[in-house]
């Protein structure tokens, strides 16, 4: 069963004025990552999303509301 989320990734990370590739070397994945979890394709690992929520000092319910 796939869980379904919805990301406000992107809105975070254009008020920290980052671009994918920034934020992505910052939590070490590729940029494609980035896009994919700002698509809500692809579902974080827990470490992934508390770096992300670190990177951006937004909470990770912020960041992702899973559904």
């Amino acid at each position: 069963m796939d869980t379904k989320f919805i990301s406000n990734l992107k809105q975070c990370r254009q008020l920290k004025n980052l671009t994918q590739e920034e934020l992505a070397e910052k939590v070490f994945v590729r940029r494609e990552t980035i896009v994919r979890l700002e698509a809500g394709k692809y579902n974080p690992s827990l470490k992934l999303a508390f770096d992300v929520s670190r990177v951006l000092q937004v909470p990770i319910e912020e960041i992702f509301t899973f559904i």
